[in-house]
Parts: structure tokens; sequence; C-alpha cells
């Protein structure tokens, strides 16, 4: 899959099938959009190509919104790659951008840049500045410059009811197995292993401390996950805390994996965790004891997870 984020470079030489969105997650509902996108190609030479905008849209127009994203750039950029598109733009999203005319988006970036043959995209679809563009417009516009227009019914999208926004409230509460289910795979968490105050070390559960780079990117509710992780072509399994460690009277989120049977040093490398189940929640004990009997506990009831998940 090409990636294309420099303006410059989006003048390709082919015909393209296009659809558009944000896709957060790229959940099953849009899993189903892009296999429509693919199968359109099959009679023709046309590069299927995803547009789509970065940062969010809410995050330039709403300078004070609190989104968060399911997925960094880099996490959807991986998970559209296995999809088998040929293309994916990555069209940067500004105030100037957002003011462009429903003509000038469709002239000057699909027709003129993109080269588009077909446009695949919901029948609610809205564009233009402010958004005023409705997909009857598309379709005329698509008369004008000669491109077709397929539209996505509200019965087809309404036969996976999924989208990122309930993918994102289960994720706040905690509910990774309902997130996974929509999602069609394993939310991920991807970060830098950085030191901490090494705890863990002394109460025999040495963790990797994990620095997310990304200010947008979505963590879920705080507590205990198991999680796993792909090292030097090896499954790992492991048990993540998210939270402030009340029982040492942390004052800083964040976010720790222990590794089951894993003797590596990891600080400074760059790795992704997959949270598979919630546990349970954060909480203080009285004693560094507790703590560590609760432990042993959660890891019994990791390992006992990831067993049955594997028979």
């Amino acid at each position: 899959m090409i990636i294309i984020e420099n303006t410059s470079d989006f003048n390709g030489q082919f015909h393209t099938i296009v659809t558009i969105g944000t896709f957060d997650g790229v959940h099953l509902g849009h899993k189903k959009i892009i296999n429509k996108l693919i199968d359109s190609t099959k009679d023709n030479d046309f590069k299927t190509t995803i547009l789509t905008f970065f940062p969010h849209p809410r995050m330039v127009l709403q300078q004070n919104t609190d989104l968060k994203l399911i997925t960094t750039l880099d996490e959807k950029k991986d998970i559209l790659e296995k999809a088998g598109l040929d293309q994916l733009v990555v069209y940067p999203f500004t105030k100037d951008f957002s003011r462009l005319t429903a003509l000038q988006f469709v002239r000057d970036i699909l027709v003129e840049q993109l080269h588009v043959k077909k446009v695949i995209i919901g029948y609610d679809h809205r564009f233009g500045r402010n958004r005023t563009a409705t997909i009857k417009d598309l379709i005329e516009f698509g008369d004008l410059f000669n491109f077709e227009v397929e539209q996505i019914s509200a019965e087809e999208l309404n036969e996976v009811s999924i989208s990122s926004t309930k993918i994102r409230n289960a994720l706040h509460e905690g509910d990774i197995e309902t997130a996974n289910a929509f999602l069609g795979y394993s939310f991920m968490i991807t970060g830098t292993v950085t030191r901490g105050k090494g705890l863990g070390k002394k109460i025999e559960f040495p963790t990797a401390n994990l620095h997310v780079e990304e200010p947008y990117k979505l963590i879920p509710k705080n507590g205990v996950y198991v999680v796993e992780s792909k090292m030097m072509n090896k499954t790992v399994y492991g048990m993540m805390n998210i939270g402030f460690n009340p029982t040492v009277n942390g004052t800083e989120k964040t976010i720790e994996v222990h590794f089951f049977d894993l003797n590596k040093d990891l600080y400074d490398q760059k790795i992704q965790v997959t949270l598979l189940k919630r546990l349970r929640d954060e909480k203080r004990f009285d004693s560094i004891d507790a703590l560590k009997n609760q432990l042993n506990i959660d890891r019994e009831n990791a390992l006992s997870y990831v067993q049955k998940r594997s028979n």
C-alpha cells in the first residue's frame, strides 16, 4: 500500500476508486466499506484509495474538544495496509481546508489530484464548507466531472450497527470485550518503554512502563487487563495496570505491563500490546504484601483466561 501524506505527492498517474472518512478504529463497519471498495475494482484497473484526514476534523474545528481516538495515525496505517488497499491518502486537515467549497473539494482534490473515477460513500455523507453538500450534490458533480457515485444505503450500514463512538464508549467503560467485538480485532496501545520507580521488580512483578507519545490516543478505563504482544516472532502474554498506583500514593497516571515468562530488557523499545480482557478495577491496598497477594491472583486469573482462549 502506498501512503501519501505530502500534498505535493498527491498527483497520481492512475485512476482511482475512492472512499472518504476518518476511519477511526477501522472497525467492522469500516471494513464492510473497504471490502466493497476492493470488490468494485475487479473489472477495471482503478486503484483502491482511502482519503482520510489528520488531525481529526473535530480537533481542529473544536479547540476545546476532549475527543480521544481509538487508533493513532500509525496504528491506522498498519491496519489499513493489512486490508489490501492500493493507496492511503492522509490529507492534512486545517481550518483553511475546512473552508473549501464542495466544488473546490471535488474538483481540486478528487478530480485533479486523485483522478477519481468512482466514489463509494454512505448515503448520509456530507462535505464541503460547513458540511452543507450532500450525496445528491456529489452525484451531480459526478455527472459534471465524469465519475460514478455508489451510495451505501442505510440498510447496508445498519447491517453492521457499529460506530467509532460506540467503541470509544465501551473503552471508556472498560468493556474491552465489546470494543474488540466491534473492532474485529483486539484494541491496541503502542508506546515506548521507559524507566519507572522499580517497585514492580522489588515485589517480583517487574513491569514495562509504557509511554504513549500521542496525547489524543484513547486510554481505556483504569484497571487491570490481560494483554498480549508480539516480540521476536513470538506471542507473549501478560497483565497490564492502567492507573495511579494508589497503594504507593502514586500521583501520575501510568500504563505498566508485567509480561509472563519474559526475561528481556525492553527499555527504550517501542512495543505494542493488545488488550484481551479486563480483570478488575484498580484499588488501594492496605499494604504492599496485600498488593502482592492480589497480583498473584491476577496472574492466575490471566493465565487461566489465556489457556481457555487458546483451547
